[in-house]
């Protein structure tokens, strides 16, 4: 199963369109996954309506009308593979710790709002996974997003991808 990862798309508050990569790669996913900061309800309708299926969460700087649709926490499991999603996961320092209390029943844990790409383990073995941003660097040379493959239990193929 093909998953892609993107959060803080920030639509259009920083960027006038998510890229057109991105959407090509929505369309061959069989998941999308999307952790917050969508801004503007086009995009979750967009993302919607070209993907296959859409798992989300509502960000800091979502409004009203997406945080109706859309849940603070999202868990799913694909492939065998348990995901929890959330927005926010607090300071970079102790990050590992928290999380890993915090989403003691899941195997990968997808954040965003830093829009700095992250990729660790803890202690228990839960993956931490931040796309980064497409849209928005935010202390980045560049905008991200990234794709993996979950079957049979595991994770493979996590790629983080670079936008011009």
């Amino acid at each position: 199963m093909r998953v892609l990862l993107v959060s803080d798309t920030h639509v259009a508050r920083r960027a006038r369109a998510v890229p057109e990569q991105v959407l090509v790669e929505a369309a061959v996913a069989d998941v999308v996954i999307h952790a917050g900061d969508w801004v503007d309800a086009d995009v979750l309708d967009l993302f919607e309506a070209s993907s296959h299926r859409v798992v989300g969460v509502y960000g800091n700087n979502d409004g009203p009308d997406l945080r109706a649709r859309l849940p603070e926490v999202a868990r799913v499991e694909l492939g065998g593979v348990r995901f929890a999603v959330v927005h926010e996961t607090g300071p970079a320092e102790g990050r590992e710790r928290r999380c890993a209390a915090r989403y003691p029943d899941a195997d990968v844990l997808v954040f965003g709002h830093s829009h700095i790409p992250w990729d660790t383990f803890t202690d228990t073995g839960l993956r931490l996974l931040n796309p980064g941003s497409p849209t928005d660097r935010r202390r980045q040379p560049h905008h991200t997003y990234m794709t993996l493959t979950a079957e049979a239990g595991r994770i493979s193929d996590v790629v983080l991808h670079t936008l011009d």
